[in-house]
């Protein structure tokens, strides 16, 4: 498990909040554009989740170039940048109850 600063630096900011959140409920594969898609569609405040193709490429840059390295501190969480994929292996039961308290707290949409 990451040391307790780690995880409050992780949890710091809320788009990457918004990230771990997706990758908690998969386990195995996943792709940076569905990560990119489930974010832009919390941070979204347009209707029927339609996001503004700008917005969009902020979000999905952010979340490649700063957020998902980030949340690769965590040793069950791999971030392949060339391949596009995050790889998320047995995350720890405690990481995973902090995920879930943040989340509760929180509740994004």
């Amino acid at each position: 498990m990451a040391t307790l600063d780690t995880v409050f630096d992780l949890f710091s900011k809320k788009r990457r909040r918004y990230a771990l959140y997706y990758l908690d409920q998969h386990s195995g594969t996943v792709s940076v554009d569905e990560v990119v898609d489930y974010v832009a569609n919390l941070e979204s405040n347009a209707p029927g989740g339609n996001v503004p193709d700008e917005e969009y490429d902020r979000i999905e840059l952010t979340l490649r170039q700063v957020h998902l390295p980030k949340a690769a501190e965590i040793d069950s969480i791999e971030y392949d940048r060339d391949e596009g994929e995050i790889n998320i292996q047995g995350t720890p039961t405690e990481f995973d109850a902090i995920v879930t308290i943040a989340k509760v707290l929180e509740q994004p949409g």
